[in-house]
């Protein structure tokens, strides 16, 4: 059960391995601390920081966001730390807030690895302050607790470590500053307030009354309320819960057009200044407004065409919602309706019964006919939406059938984010809209190809699922290699028996992998060991503030390893690297494509779980696995195949090599 915490309160930890997340109305800058056991931070080595991330036991996010994850190891932290203190600070650029009292009251849960919520609380009375030791973990006769402390600084950064007897915590505070003012093009801001135009509405207008059937998590007045910065659209069932439901969400007004916006009013963030070219308003009464491809708020065109895709995905999954809270109030009333009616022996014979039943399904009838027109009306809305945003899509976020893979070429900067495949709802299929499943780059978790037997397509054989799986990593890892500038990603293979070859062609006749996949005990072992050093020396080097010290022969660019048919080829040894990869490489650059049947390593047992559910699971045939936070929809994912007779990936990749060639790669 969560404990909701005031200031002042403590609660007990069970677990040693949490996460703490953060929620703002307006990005702000996360770090920690260790200190003694008197509250004295000893030095800056004690500070985990974005331009510092990592300590012993603790990594924190890298630039300012609206939401924050931090990783706490509380098993690793020093014996001579005893708190573990979480800050929050304000950045000083220009047309940032200067005080917490302008931005809706933060808020910060406790959870543990497996999503579930240990503790909360919500930073209240905040006003000139513009720093604040949000709570701290400490340690009480050997074992771990929580406290809520909200202890603001109107000095800033500064005036908090100096505070924690930082000796020089000015000059720190400042080179923090600097470190989240070169992070700035990496921040994305909240999701903005959807349009009228861009949007679906909601059942307001199907069934006056069917917010009375939802329960709660389920109808979109009584769920949780939205991140106020996105994650990846859809996350495993198993992934970590949302914060609580008991933070109410505005009602939408019957008869208002477009779609809700469920954000928590006292979470609401500003849009960034960039205005987005929009679609004229619909007239009362007329057609509904011509969609704008971009239309929503960003600093630049991939962003809001990223923000767009956002509010598509949640403007489908509210209406989606809304429809079936109708239905589900529709079928409560008419039971009611006909046992209040069949309660009197006396009705039940003769006529009367039959008028009442007739009556009863009637109503329902008309309650779902309703619901369904708003629901075909917003379905087309999107659909219309989906056709232009669509071709409008850099190649980051298009499939492989869109015309701009045709005049691809090599890109100068990282983008945004990267298209994983599509989602769409059982509901969503008549109309044949689906909605890009973006995820954030760089990569925060490595991904799990399922090879696999599925619900979804239990009929098709395995070695077809395979031959599927390993053509999904392909073109993923092709996609990948197109998206980063030449020479800032690198691809390892590891085939230990070299039943990949076929699949792999395209890979290696272009000439993009940095080494011929690897095969046998002893290749597996050779690029396990030369990874896992790559992701030791990176993490010494950063926390030590030595990032220039690097061995000059390190390849610095982001690193992804494709593991095939696992678990053969592999030993305990092996095993405990690739978990070791998993958990501790997306931080410095080292990401994990898993190609895998689950129950071929069940002889590991328990062991290989935690690999599993640190990795997205994906597959090679459209599956509804997927689940979303909020409405707690199961999403249909569908990988991205290029389509049958395209030699498009062979063209991206021939790209790919001629601009490493050029670079010297």
């Amino acid at each position: 059960m969560t404990a909701e915490l005031v200031r002042g309160q403590n609660h007990p930890l069970t677990q040693t391995r949490l996460e703490i997340r953060v929620s703002a109305g307006a990005p702000v800058v996360a770090g920690a601390t260790l200190s003694d056991d008197e509250g004295r931070v000893h030095g800056r080595d004690w500070v985990a920081h974005p331009g510092a991330p990592a300590l012993p036991g603790l990594e924190v996010p890298r630039q300012a966001a609206a939401d924050h994850r931090l990783a706490v190891d509380l098993d690793a932290v020093p014996e001579a730390a005893h708190r573990v203190s979480v800050l929050l600070a304000l950045p000083t650029g220009p047309g940032d807030p200067d005080r917490f009292g302008a931005v809706a009251a933060p808020f910060v849960a406790v959870t543990g690895l497996d999503g579930s919520e240990v503790a909360s609380y919500t930073i209240t009375d905040l006003d000139a302050e513009s720093a604040v030791v949000a709570l701290e973990l400490y340690r009480r006769q050997g074992a771990w607790k929580v406290r809520a402390v909200g202890q603001g600084y109107a000095g800033g950064l500064g005036a908090l470590l100096t505070d924690q007897g930082l000796p020089d915590a000015r000059a720190l505070a400042g080179e923090i500053g600097e470190a989240v003012a070169r992070g700035l093009a990496r921040t994305v801001a909240p999701p903005p307030p959807r349009t009228a135009a861009s949007g679906a509405s909601a059942m307001a207008d199907a069934a006056g009354a069917a917010s009375h059937a939802a329960s709660p998590g389920t109808h979109p007045s009584d769920g949780p309320p939205r991140s106020t910065q996105p994650q990846s659209p859809a996350e495993p069932q198993s992934s970590p819960a949302p914060r609580p439901a008991h933070e109410p969400q505005p009602a939408r007004p019957s008869g208002r057009t477009g779609p809700v916006n469920y954000t928590h009013p006292g979470r609401q963030a500003p849009a960034p200044p960039v205005p987005a070219p929009t679609a004229p308003p619909a007239e009362p009464g007329g057609q509904p407004a011509v969609p704008v491809a971009g239309d929503a708020t960003g600093w630049s065109m991939d962003e809001r065409l990223y923000n767009q895709v956002w509010g598509m995905f949640e403007d489908l999954a509210r209406c989606v919602a809304a429809y079936r809270s109708a239905v589900d109030f529709a079928d409560s009333r008419m039971e009611q309706e006909l046992d209040k009616a069949l309660s009197d022996p006396r009705s039940r014979i003769g006529g009367q019964g039959d008028a009442a039943r007739e009556a009863a399904r009637a109503k329902h009838g008309q309650l779902v006919d309703r619901a369904r027109e708003v629901l075909d009306r917003d379905l087309a809305q999107l659909a219309a939406e989906s056709a232009v945003v669509e071709p409008a899509l850099p190649p980051a976020y298009a499939g492989w059938d869109n015309p701009v893979w045709h005049a691809y070429g090599s890109p100068m900067e990282i983008p945004m984010a990267l298209r994983l495949g599509d989602l769409q709802l059982p509901e969503s299929r008549g109309v044949g809209l689906r909605i890009p499943m973006l995820v954030r780059l760089p990569l925060e978790r490595g991904m799990w190809i399922d090879s696999g037997r599925s619900g979804a397509d239990a009929l098709t054989e395995s070695d077809e699922l395979r031959r599927r799986a390993l053509r999904s990593a392909v073109e993923l890892a092709a996609r990948l290699l197109a998206v980063y500038p030449a020479g800032e990603f690198a691809v390892h293979v590891i085939d230990p028996a070299g039943s990949a070859a076929g699949a792999l062609a395209p890979l290696v006749r272009a000439g993009v992998l940095a080494a011929p996949p690897a095969a046998g005990v002893a290749g597996v072992s050779d690029v396990l060991a030369r990874l896992t050093q790559r992701v030791d020396l990176v993490q010494m080097a950063v926390r030590g503030g030595a990032a220039d010290a690097l061995p000059p022969d390190l390849d610095t660019a982001e690193q992804l390893l494709i593991v095939n048919d696992f678990p053969h080829g592999f030993d305990d040894r092996a095993v405990t690297r690739l978990r070791y990869l998993a958990d501790e490489g997306p931080a410095v650059g080292v990401h994990l494509l898993m190609v895998a049947d689950r129950e071929d390593a069940a002889e590991y047992g328990p062991v290989l779980d935690p690999l599993w559910r640190a990795l997205l699971r994906l597959t090679p045939v459209p599956d509804d696995h997927l689940a979303d936070p909020w409405v707690g929809h199961a999403w249909t994912y569908e990988p991205p195949h290029v389509p049958p007779g395209s030699r498009i990936l062979e063209q991206v990749l021939e790209e790919v090599a001629r601009a490493r060639r050029e670079q010297g790669i």
